[in-house]
């Protein structure tokens, strides 16, 4: 089969664990692009965040963020989905954790109640950072999505277990990574927005190749009609896709290896 597109994750994925992009891979993904191939980025962060790694790489595409609650192609908003707003509302004045820190994207905004160490590592390039706020004193409500940030794995997954039990059947909830675990619209993933864009570009499903590390890219890597799986992946996502190809890990270019080795 001849793939007509690849589709990407961004943290643990494309980029190094310096969350940057090696001019190796830079390199590559342009002679892909430059075969015809289109490229997506599919990531957690922030549609303004991902489209700095966008420019990055000089791709002239659709951006799927926010793990499929926004899709954007250039400045144009293509389709976008939020959690209810009472929801949002229990969510934030639920009583966790002091160690665990709660975090909204609400428009153009990342909003957090307190300063996050840990995560200045992720944003120290595009210049797109959260603003601290008094979550009792928002206008509305409104959220592409809720994260919840620990550097303790084991606080987040008893957060995620009160949340399923309280909310069961009416959220889509994953790690990204061990340190955050992402809330979302049920039925709303990185894989449901693919199914979307690709209409947009007559391809099907089958003819894209997909890359991931975390838990919120399970059904974009199952929809694809190829899904690698990083070396550097998250056990459990390894552990619910067994017969999913593992390749080696985002320090050893490995998303570019295999892309060269597979249109070049």
């Amino acid at each position: 089969m001849r793939y007509k597109a690849v589709i990407s994750d961004l943290d643990g994925t494309l980029l190094n664990s310096n969350h940057r992009i090696s001019n190796y891979t830079k390199g590559v993904i342009q002679k892909v692009v430059e075969k015809g191939i289109k490229f997506f980025i599919a990531t957690g962060r922030h549609h303004m965040d991902a489209a700095h790694i966008k420019k990055q790489l000089e791709l002239d595409t659709t951006l799927i963020s926010s793990n499929g609650s926004r899709v954007h192609h250039g400045e144009e908003e293509i389709f976008a989905y939020d959690l209810e707003e009472e929801i949002v509302k229990e969510l934030l004045r639920m009583d966790i954790d002091e160690d665990i820190y709660k975090n909204i994207y609400q428009g153009d905004q990342w909003f957090a109640e307190r300063e996050m160490n840990w995560i200045k590592q992720f944003n120290n390039e595009s210049g797109f950072f959260y603003k601290l706020v008094d979550f009792k004193s928002l206008k509305n409500y409104n959220a592409a999505k809720i994260f919840f940030i620990c550097e303790q794995h084991e606080k987040l997954i008893k957060v995620k277990e009160k949340i399923e039990k309280n909310y069961e059947g009416q959220l889509n909830i994953a790690f990204s990574l061990p340190q955050c675990l992402e809330i979302m619209p049920q039925g709303v993933s990185k894989g449901h927005a693919l199914k979307n864009v690709l209409k947009k570009y007559d391809i099907q499903l089958e003819e894209v190749v997909a890359f991931g590390d975390g838990l919120n890219d399970l059904e974009m890597l199952t929809a694809a009609g190829k899904g690698l799986v990083m070396g550097n992946a998250h056990d459990k996502l390894k552990e619910v896709l067994p017969d999913h190809e593992i390749i080696g890990t985002n320090d050893e270019d490995a998303v570019a290896n295999y892309l060269e080795k597979l249109f070049l």
